[in-house]
């Protein structure tokens, strides 16, 4: 459904994005992720026919966006990080400006202001003064404004940036939905909410896609081995080496304890464990035949977040095993400076 190849722009000497390529195909929920200044908005707004690319193809529902851009514009519905309404104006009479912009007949119009104001939750302040209106419900006009004239495709920028938790889960329903209907690229900053809502992620930085996949394919290749993690109530004697005596087990490791008011004595372990293998049934066996008290029990996955700052981490980011993959991240939190935020 967005087909980009070989996508670049300069700004005299420097390159906001660099020759990127990738696809979204119908009815994906596609994440775009990067740190600030790593070239997704300048990409998005290619995308959606605001800036001219420097090099490149773009073409959006079968229609080539420079060589036809009105029937390539019309399969897009965009909602910008900052939304831009007429605050002077009523939410249904800014809709019915909107759709006569769109070149939509009287009849097509009413229906889809309907449908929209209705989809995006906006009955109750449909009369309402648009500069009156909260945050949440602005984001919801422009929300409104992008499917107005129904576009196969929808390109969201940050679109729940500012909103409060009650807003944030209204909007994420509404993204579901849409999803469900349409093909959705989503940039964003809140990394959990990628997890609850993309089937696919694409990681930018310094103007290049640097990695993409499932959020599940991208845990599994950046984890390495499967990693077990395990807390034992007290002090088992000679855990560490029954644990390693497990087949399987290539190699465990102890954690810090939980600390805090009201945790429990405890000792934690990071078992690795040979790629394919799944030990947590032989692993509360031998807790059984041991007699040791099992606190819990978890596969120890790495967080997305995780993924996206060693990706984004300048000095490690190219690091990669003997073998060509990436080095695995290490069990538990990873440490690493933040990122630097652009003006």
């Amino acid at each position: 459904m967005i087909e980009v190849q070989g996508l670049s722009r300069r700004y005299g000497e420097f390159t906001a994005v660099d020759g990127i390529s990738f696809q979204v195909d119908q009815g994906e929920i596609v994440g775009f992720l990067g740190p600030n200044g790593a070239g997704k908005t300048t990409a998005i707004r290619m995308i959606t026919g605001f800036l001219p690319p420097s090099e490149g193809q773009i073409t959006v529902a079968g229609y080539d966006l420079l060589a036809q851009p009105v029937a390539a514009r019309r399969q897009i519905g965009y909602l910008p990080e900052t939304v831009s309404l007429y605050g002077e104006m009523r939410v249904r009479e800014y809709l019915v400006y909107r759709a006569r912009l769109q070149g939509m007949g009287r009849m097509d119009a009413r229906r889809a202001i309907g449908e929209a104001l209705e989809r995006c939750l906006l009955d109750e302040v449909e009369e309402q003064i648009i500069g009156t209106l909260s945050k949440g419900f602005r984001q919801r006009v422009g929300l409104a404004t992008a499917i107005l004239h129904q576009p196969r495709v929808l390109v969201l920028d940050e679109p729940t940036v500012g909103l409060d938790p009650k807003q944030i889960v209204a909007i994420r329903q509404l993204i579901r939905e849409l999803g469900a209907e349409r093909t959705l690229l989503l940039s964003t900053h809140i990394l959990p909410e990628v997890e609850l809502l993309c089937n696919r992620v694409l990681i930018i930085d310094r103007g290049k896609i640097v990695d993409q996949g499932t959020p599940d394919g991208l845990r599994e290749r950046w984890r390495g081995n499967p990693t077990l993690r395990l807390d034992l109530k007290g002090e088992p004697a000679e855990a560490e080496q029954r644990l390693l005596g497990l087949n399987g087990v290539i190699q465990v490791r102890r954690l810090d304890r939980p600390t805090g008011e009201g945790a429990p004595e405890a000792s934690r372990f990071s078992l690795e464990c040979e790629v394919g293998r799944d030990l947590r049934e032989e692993v509360f066996r031998l807790c059984v035949e041991q007699g040791w008290v099992l606190l819990g029990l978890s596969e120890d996955k790495a967080s997305l977040e995780e993924i996206f700052v060693r990706l984004t981490a300048h000095e490690s980011a190219q690091e990669a095993t003997e073998d060509g993959r990436p080095q695995p991240l290490e069990p538990g939190p990873l440490e690493s400076e933040p990122l630097e935020e652009a003006s």
